[in-house]
């Protein structure tokens, strides 16, 4: 008998109705903002060329990561406030909180910086939590208010504060991505959501550099329960500096032995009419694991690669 058959399909319903829920709410609460739903293509000739991000070919072209590049040309073209929900691909990426093939919710603003967006995830979460009638999130046993306010905490202060050295001597000693992992993240969203802001400028991946600090990006991520949810900034205008941060993950990709992606040309040159701008990316399914209080993201998707 399969495994992964009608029963165990079966099993998935409760989950896949609170899902689908979640979504229409979503859906809504973004419309009720006056933003403009989109749909991007899904196959591109070049994705956004970061180090630690493997996009999947489909023939000449590949699989999207993330619509980030063609939701900014649409900023550049006038639009003032989008948003996506669309599934993203990304290679090798498997375990109980990634998926080869997962669903994103993306939207941007143009006028706006990060702050901006930061109030939209409190919103948002007090929407859902109305919507869904769940106040109180949980992850592995820990559990995050919704409704409580969200909690903001700069990566300087978590790192002196849970690893006891700044986030440059952590950079130096090349164990940051492992202290956010094991002693940081652990204790971020909980009693109530975590706005972890503020990276060093190493770390600002398609972010601005704060005017009054340009050590640190105007970047932040949304942390529940101690699971990270999203991804924002304050949007890098500067075509030149992108061009450059761009160069600088291609050789990284190079120094790892990584495809090496072509350079997003259209998107650098569209770039210059692009107005000041905040965007951000939401990972639906382990919003979804919040709300379902599921371990895996196996639990609240139709179907796992393993499944088909």
């Amino acid at each position: 008998m399969d495994k992964y058959g009608a029963a165990y399909l079966s099993k998935k319903r409760r989950a896949l109705e609170i899902r689908a829920r979640m979504i229409n709410s979503i859906r809504a609460f973004f419309i009720s903002q006056g933003f403009l739903e989109v749909q991007t293509p899904v196959r591109m000739p070049s994705p956004a060329p970061e180090a630690n991000i493997d996009a999947v070919s489909s023939g000449d072209w590949y699989l999207h990561t993330s619509p980030e590049l063609p939701m900014k040309r649409l900023l550049s073209a006038g639009y003032e406030r989008i948003f996506q929900l669309c599934p993203c691909f990304r290679e090798g990426e498997r375990g109980a909180l990634h998926l080869p093939e997962f669903t994103m919710l993306e939207w941007y603003r143009s006028g706006a910086d990060y702050r901006t967006l930061m109030a939209d995830c409190e919103a948002l979460l007090n929407s859902l939590s109305k919507e869904l009638d769940k106040e109180v999130l949980s992850f592995k046993g820990r559990t995050s208010l919704l409704g409580s306010g969200v909690e903001k905490v700069t990566v300087e202060e978590a790192f002196l504060r849970h690893v006891g050295k700044s986030p440059e001597e952590s950079l130096k000693e090349g164990d940051f991505d492992e202290r956010i992992a094991y002693d940081i993240e652990p204790t971020l969203g909980s009693p109530r959501p975590t706005i972890l802001k503020d990276y060093p400028n190493s770390q600002a991946s398609l972010s601005k550099l704060k005017t009054s600090n340009p050590n640190v990006a105007e970047r932040f991520e949304l942390y529940i329960a101690g699971l990270e949810i999203a991804n924002g900034f304050s949007e890098l205008t500067d075509p030149s500096e992108q061009r450059r941060r761009f160069k600088a993950e291609i050789e990284n990709r190079k120094s790892l032995g990584k495809v090496i992606y072509p350079m997003p040309e259209r998107f650098l040159r569209e770039l210059e009419e692009m107005p000041e701008a905040a965007g951000i990316a939401l990972g639906i399914d382990r919003l979804a694991m919040l709300f379902c209080d599921a371990r895996s993201i196996d639990e609240v998707v139709a179907f796992t690669p393993e499944e088909l």
